[in-house]
Parts: structure tokens; sequence; C-alpha cells
């Protein structure tokens, strides 16, 4: 990229003599602010103190940590001067009121894989910026986003971004301080050989994923004909810039288990904000049987099977979960047998 352009510039750049996109700006410049806050003090690790450590409430999945508060408290104190009526958080039971008469709601994952922090892997941010509705009990549509954004803490501190017109990729530069573009506009690949998944709930998945993946296992002599390789991290953050940066797919899917037969991720500020990325960067984002985007929400933390990345590698997995008989006239063999099964 020959010209380099701070995320503050950019926005101001998109947002000219707008109004309602000035808005946006505002709030987005605040949460990148906001993520480079976080990165500092993830940066001091241990010498920080015990962030790790769990508060002691438990959500209806994973315990609360210290850090999940920090990074919270750390994005309600910088959206406190932007015009957003409601900030949305996994680490609040319910919206919180900002600014009633603010043009925008703000949904918000502080922390995704916080659990990686005592072992020095990628964690990161996630937010969704939408529309205020006039009944603030009413759940907008992913495909009503603004925009949305994720912020990655690895070797580097990056911010993946789209405010509709397609992804970019900012990166912290610690000389300045500040966000600056790398990538102007992502292009994922239509197909690439690699998958994102937990193995280790194989036993527990519907019968199209446990094919799907093990069929790719298979490599060359199996149904998919080609060598794929497997990822898993235990962050979303870092499974998708993973995929923004050179194709593959990562599935959440539902499964047998008590309490995920929808999936594990939040639809409001997890899923669609993902799924708008990853839209805008030309790849595509479903549930396994319809896209992400056009899901109705009914509840702030509802949860959502996921499959984003590679555009072919999501149309074929759901084929196999949407069409009964996808499995069976693929290869009747691997329909009834899998590696991991006698």
């Amino acid at each position: 990229m020959s010209e380099r352009t701070t995320l503050n510039r950019h926005l101001d750049d998109w947002a000219r003599d707008d109004a309602r996109k000035a808005a946006v700006a505002v709030t987005l410049k605040a949460l990148g602010g906001a993520c480079i806050e976080i990165a500092h003090f993830l940066e001091l690790g241990a010498l920080s103190g015990p962030l790790g450590a769990v508060t002691g409430k438990h959500g209806a999945i994973d315990p609360q940590r210290e850090l999940d508060v920090l990074a919270n408290n750390t994005l309600i104190a910088a959206l406190a001067g932007t015009p957003v009526a409601l900030l949305v958080s996994e680490e609040l039971d319910d919206p919180l009121p900002l600014h009633p008469a603010g043009a925008l709601i703000v949904a918000v994952d502080p922390l995704d894989g916080a659990s990686n922090a005592d072992t020095n892997a990628a964690i990161g941010t996630i937010f969704s910026v939408l529309p205020n509705a006039t009944n603030p009990d009413h759940l907008l549509l992913g495909s009503a986003q603004l925009a949305s954004g994720f912020a990655v803490y690895g070797p580097q501190t990056v911010l993946a971004l789209t405010v509709g017109a397609g992804t970019s990729i900012f990166t912290l530069d610690p000389r300045c301080g500040q966000f600056v573009t790398t990538v102007g506009r992502v292009d994922i690949p239509e197909q690439a050989a690699e998958f994102a998944i937990n193995a280790s709930n194989h036993w527990h998945w519907d019968e199209p994923i446990r094919t799907y993946v093990d069929d790719c296992l298979r490599g060359k002599d199996g149904p998919r004909a080609a060598e794929y390789n497997m990822r898993w991290t235990g962050s979303f953050v870092a499974e998708v810039y993973r995929i923004l940066m050179r194709g593959g797919v990562y599935l959440y899917p539902g499964d047998k288990r008590r309490g995920f037969t929808e999936g594990r991720l939040r639809l409001v500020y997890e899923a669609n904000p993902i799924a708008f990325l990853v839209e805008q960067a030309g790849g595509c984002a479903s549930t396994g049987r319809q896209r992400i985007l056009d899901v109705p929400a009914s509840a702030w933390h509802q949860h959502t099977p996921v499959i984003v990345g590679s555009c072919r590698e999501v149309d074929y997995l759901q084929r196999l979960t949407c069409n009964p008989h996808a499995i069976t006239e693929r290869s009747p063999l691997f329909g009834r047998r899998g590696l991991f099964r006698i």
C-alpha cells in the first residue's frame, strides 16, 4: 500500500459533510481509542496484576474475569461523550443507557477469548454500531448495522473495520500511538484449504459437521481431494483475522451438549459484527441454514451457530446442512462412517 493514513483521518474523510456518518465516525474514533487503551494494559501482562482472575460472576458459559471488567469499563468511559443511546455488552445483563437522545446503539464483546490472556495468546474486542430504534426493546437485524469491527491484541495490535464500503485493516503504530492503514481493502479468497473448529466437540456435532471435518482430514484421498490444515486458538477474532488475511473457514456450530444447541457465540455483538466484516471483505457468513445478517434477534444475548469465511466453503457446508440427501449422495461410505468413529 503506497499511502498510509490514520484511522481518524480515514473516518474524517469518509464522514465529510454527512451528519449521520459524522456521528458514526465520532463513535468509531472513541472505540478505536478504547482498543488502544486496552492494548496498553494487556501489554503489561502479569505486571498489571492477576488480570486472568475470575470475579466470581458466572455467565451462561464462561466465568467473568478481571480483564473482562477492565475492558468493559474502558469502553463505557470512551463512549461517554459520543452520540450513543445504549451500550449492549456481554458483561452487562441489560443494555446500559448513555445518552437517551443519541442516534446510535453500540454492542460489544469487550474481550473475546479472555481465557487466553494467561497463556499470552491473541485476544480481542468486537463491536457493532447500529441505528437507535424508536423502541429500545426492538432488536435490529445484523443487516441494519452501520459499522462494525474488531481489534486483535497479538504480536501487533490490529483493527479490522467496515463502514459498509469494504473492510480495511489498521495496525497500531507504537511510534505515534495511532491506528494506521495497512490493508486498504481486504479480499478473502473464494476457497482456501484451512478450517478452524474445536475438534474436542466432535462427538456432539450433527452429522453434516462431522462429515465435513472428516472429509477435510482425509486430505487428497478424501472427497474434497485437497490437503486441509486445521486451526483452533480459542479466540474468535484471531481465527477471523487469519481468514481475512488468507481465507479459510471458521465453524462454531450448535451441538448436542446442554446449552449449546444454538451454538456458543452471541448474535448481536459477536456473530453480526463479524458477519458484516466478512461479507464486506468478499466472504460469507451463515448459521448453516441462513445468512447470519438475516437472523432476527429476540434477545440481546441470543446465541447462534456460526460458519464464516471463504464463500465456497461456507456454501458447501450450508448445502450439507440444508439438504438431507447431500451426505449420502456425496458418498454413502463417508455418510455412515468418519475418521473419529468406529
